[in-house]
């Protein structure tokens, strides 16, 4: 029973809501990512830009004095945020709606010439969902936990954001069952459009037929 206790508990441990990639874009580029959140999940978003340097032929360390613009739709198309940040940092958001929310990053900045740069910028992020955006230690710190009570509040925080994607997962089935329906009428209502059609055609050529042979005194 506590080898099982244990093996669930590092099964909660190994969830993973954390996204970390790089990618490049243009001076006037706009890049968007897709991220399904549960409703009421805090998202923390972190970025580092380097400019390309033609020069050196590599990216630069940093990119200061470029700016980078972040905006944060719902899946109601609603700016939950959109501000302008410096070159390296970190931006945050809650969801207040289950779904697909749309995080986009570009340059506010027309200026790469100035620093050598040949129109290429790569983007480092990181974004963490859920229990992976807080900061554990600067939580311990602050409320003067001991290393197990940290452990239990990391473990509460962790069953908390697993209950809250097995809600949006039933949400997602719910709203997948009610398009599955919707879709199932559709075809009914448009196989008895097709057979009324075929109906009446085919009452239509009958007639045509029997005064065909009428007028022709066959019948």
């Amino acid at each position: 029973m506590a080898r099982l206790f244990q093996t669930g508990i590092f099964l909660l441990l190994g969830i993973s809501s954390t996204l970390g990639l790089y990618f490049h874009i243009g001076e006037t580029e706009r890049k968007c990512f897709i991220e399904e959140i549960p409703d009421e999940t805090m998202v923390i978003g972190n970025y580092k830009t380097q400019l390309y340097d033609k020069n050196t032929n590599d990216f630069m360390p940093s990119s200061p004095h470029i700016g980078m613009h972040v905006e944060v739709k719902d899946p109601d198309n609603k700016v939950i945020l959109s501000k302008v940040y410096s070159s390296e940092g970190r931006f945050t958001f809650t969801s207040h709606t289950p779904g697909e929310h749309s995080i986009c990053l570009y340059s506010n900045s027309t200026k790469w010439a100035m620093f050598g740069a040949n129109n290429k910028m790569r983007v480092h992020l990181d974004i963490e969902v859920g229990e992976h955006a807080n900061d554990y230690k600067q939580i311990a710190e602050k409320d003067k936990l001991t290393e197990l009570q940290l452990r239990v509040r990391q473990l509460l925080d962790q069953v908390e954001q697993v209950q809250k994607e097995q809600n949006y997962q039933r949400y997602r089935e719910e709203r997948f069952r009610q398009t599955s329906e919707n879709t199932n009428q559709r075809v009914l209502w448009w196989s008895l459009g097709q057979t009324v059609i075929l109906l009446v055609t085919g009452f239509w050529q009958m007639r045509h037929l029997k005064g065909f042979f009428e007028a022709k005194k066959l019948v």
